[in-house]
């Protein structure tokens, strides 16, 4: 399922670096669209990384990527709540 349009994307592991969602053109191997991707963990990330990637949104080589099969439950409150946050300083 691809973080950013929530689309279902059939992909076989492992995910080539080059993937890209076919509806928004979004990075499929990105920290966003893995398992182990957390905001506010260490380098945002579950696994241990020895090296903090930049760009969540990016396609990466990290070696430890599993793609995110699906979206939902505390990631989808935590989504929820981080529009809401924004939309208090929008213009």
């Amino acid at each position: 399922m691809c973080w950013k349009c929530k689309s279902t994307v059939t992909l076989e592991e492992p995910v080539p670096r080059v993937a890209e969602c076919p509806v928004c053109h979004a990075d499929m191997h990105s920290c966003r669209n893995c398992v182990f991707y957390e905001p506010g963990a260490h380098y945002d990330c579950h696994e241990t990384v020895s090296e903090m990637v930049k760009d969540k949104e990016r396609a990466n080589f990290c070696g430890d990527f599993k793609i995110r099969r699906e979206w939902g439950g505390s990631d989808g409150k935590a989504q929820d709540a981080r529009k809401k946050f924004d939309s208090l300083f929008s213009v």
